[in-house]
């Protein structure tokens, strides 16, 4: 005779036990599962004054239509400042040495320094000869970084560092300065790093 099988009075709470028991399932389906994601909500009028100020003004060109930034950066302010700050310091005596080179002695040097090349710099030929010396200068990795600082004020760290700096450079940046060219004071590679949209040579 087989054994009697033992039946227990259950009910529905056993069931809910067992229910509770098991692992819940995902579902990919159905209107619970819908996902959104967040709207972006409208700026609040703060919000659209404080964009405004950090706009900078535009002018329009008459070519394309396009528009460029008008006000100057803060690079340009600060290397204005630099050097009417250094212009207006008295003179060292590199300096005076320097402000009674003739342009013979400039042009001589840089001739030297093509002879010792293999090839002419062709790309620099519509460049004249101030501002062909200074980009040398300005790729000489011998006297330091050339981002960020005028030039005047690279070649008197170099000479105070005692790494013999050309005087011609220093030459050239002062009949520059002399003659009010404040572009010159920069170098051409911080120029092109701090660009807006300006027309570099």
């Amino acid at each position: 005779m087989p054994a009697a099988k033992r039946r227990t009075s259950a009910g529905p709470t056993a069931s809910k036990a067992k229910k509770s028991q098991q692992q819940s399932t995902l579902a990919f389906h159905g209107s619970n599962a819908k996902v959104s994601k967040p709207s972006a909500k409208a700026p609040s009028s703060k919000e659209k004054a404080l964009e405004s100020l950090l706009k900078p003004e535009t002018t329009e060109l008459t070519d394309g239509g396009d528009s460029l930034p008008n006000a100057p950066t803060s690079a340009d302010i600060s290397l204005v400042e630099q050097v009417v700050q250094d212009a207006k310091a008295p003179l060292m005596p590199e300096e005076e040495e320097a402000s009674a080179m003739s342009d013979k002695q400039i042009e001589r040097y840089w001739k030297e320094k093509e002879e010792g090349r293999k090839f002419p710099r062709l790309h620099q030929r519509e460049l004249p000869l101030y501002e062909r010396i200074c980009r040398d200068f300005d790729t000489d990795s011998r006297f330091g970084p050339c981002v960020g600082m005028p030039r005047i004020n690279r070649w008197k760290r170099a000479q105070r560092l005692r790494l013999n700096p050309p005087m011609e450079v220093l030459s050239v940046l002062l009949k520059e300065q002399e003659e009010g060219n404040v572009k010159a004071q920069r170098a051409h590679i911080d120029a092109l790093l701090n660009s807006r949209f300006e027309d570099v040579i």
